[in-house]
C-alpha cells in the first residue's frame, strides 16, 4: 500500500536529490508541504508528483519558471486544458531548441572529423619522410 505522506528523507531517496533540493523548491513555492506539530515536513502524494514533474522538467532544460508555469503555479485559476496547452508550447519551443542544438553538433562533428582526417594525412606524410631519411 502507497503512504498518503512522505518525509523529506523519504522522497530524498527515492528520487536520488538532496533535502536541501527539495527545500529549495519548497522556497521556491514549488511545492508546499503540510508541518506536523513538531514542524516536521510532510508531502502529500499531490506533493510527490509535483516534485516529479520539477525533476522531469529539470531533465528538459526547463527553468524553475516555466516548470512552475506549466504546473500550473503561476496561475491559480489554470484549468487543465489550459496547462496542457501551455505544456504543449512549452515542448514544442524546447523541441525547436534541441533540434536546432542537433543541427549545430552535427556540423560541429563533420567539422572536427574533417580536421582529424587531414592531422592524420599529415602525420602520415611526416611519418613517410622520416622513414626515407
Amino acid at each position: 500500500m502507497k503512504k498518503t505522506t512522505y518525509s523529506i528523507s523519504d522522497l530524498s531517496a527515492e528520487f536520488g536529490i538532496t533535502s536541501r533540493s527539495i527545500r529549495f523548491y519548497e522556497e521556491k513555492k514549488l511545492i508546499q508541504p503540510d508541518r506536523t506539530a513538531g514542524n516536521q515536513r510532510r508531502y502529500t502524494k499531490q506533493d510527490r508528483i509535483r516534485l516529479k514533474l520539477i525533476l522531469r522538467g529539470k531533465r528538459f532544460g526547463y527553468s524553475l519558471d516555466e516548470i512552475a508555469k506549466m504546473i500550473g503555479l503561476a496561475d491559480v485559476d489554470i484549468n487543465e486544458i489550459d496547462q496542457i496547452r501551455r505544456a504543449l508550447r512549452y515542448g514544442d519551443k524546447k523541441l525547436g531548441e534541441i533540434k536546432l542544438r542537433m543541427e549545430e553538433l552535427k556540423a560541429m562533428e563533420q567539422d572536427m572529423t574533417a580536421v582529424r582526417q587531414k592531422l592524420i594525412g599529415r602525420l602520415e606524410t611526416l611519418e613517410r619522410e622520416k622513414d626515407d631519411v
